[in-house]
């Protein structure tokens, strides 16, 4: 017997918990309840879910608290529920390790189409014709799955490794951030460009000496990005 995929929502609306937990249980889901922020970082241990969804307004803890608590030893796919449609609401939970944004009100195909390319993402595997690929003091093992900058291992999140490799496994050519989002994030994507800033600047934080001055991962104004192997 197939195991079930383990689904975590987490939302402090009764109604909103049933209608998510309904919906997944019908297309053969495994799903937990939890009320809370707390309660989400608790249950994301005990449970080791294959994705999270987790809603930002909740008491005790929000949404985006938990999830900066659950990044601290995860990298478990994490979907964010919030009724706030301002970008910078976005650019946080992003900023914060959320793997993806939806607001409410929202369809149950849209969250479902969600998950799928959330655990899509979880499971791919970049491939190249070269397994480990260098530019300067940069190294990106790619069967492995490792990045180290000057010998030294850096730690990444799964979504800025699937953006890392994609930019090397293309590097010199420009990327636009459609693209970027199609292949990183997956086809359903293709107007949520401050995704791509977000993870760029978040990148460029932990491979760049001056992330101001960028010799990796250079802004194609207005377009998108190129990674370049420096002289």
């Amino acid at each position: 017997m197939a195991k079930k995929t383990k689904v975590l929502v987490v939302d402090d609306e009764p109604k909103i918990r049933m209608f998510i937990r309904a919906n997944l249980e019908a297309r053969g889901y495994e799903v937990h309840l939890g009320q809370d922020g707390a309660e989400a970082v608790d249950m994301a241990a005990r449970l080791m879910p294959d994705v999270i969804v987790l809603d930002v307004n909740m008491p005790r803890m929000d949404g985006i608290e938990a999830c900066k608590r659950i990044r601290e030893w995860s990298n478990v796919p994490i979907i964010i529920l919030s009724v706030r449609e301002d970008e910078k609401d976005k650019v946080r939970a992003l900023n914060e390790g959320a793997d993806d944004y939806v607001t409410k009100p929202f369809g149950i195909e849209e969250l479902l189409a969600r998950i799928r390319v959330a655990l899509r993402h979880a499971g791919t595997t970049t491939t190249a014709t070269t397994p480990v690929f260098t530019a300067g003091d940069l190294e990106i093992d790619l069967s492995r799955r490792i990045v180290k900058l000057r010998g030294k291992v850096i730690k990444l999140t799964r979504t800025e490794y699937e953006l890392l490799a994609y930019l090397a496994n293309n590097h010199g050519k420009v990327l636009t951030h459609k693209d970027l989002l199609n292949n990183v994030w997956g086809p359903e994507y293709g107007n949520e460009a401050e995704y791509v800033r977000v993870f760029v600047n978040q990148l460029r934080h932990k491979i760049e000496d001056d992330p101001s001055n960028p010799q990796y991962i250079l802004t194609e104004p207005r377009v998108g990005y190129r990674f370049v192997k420096p002289s």
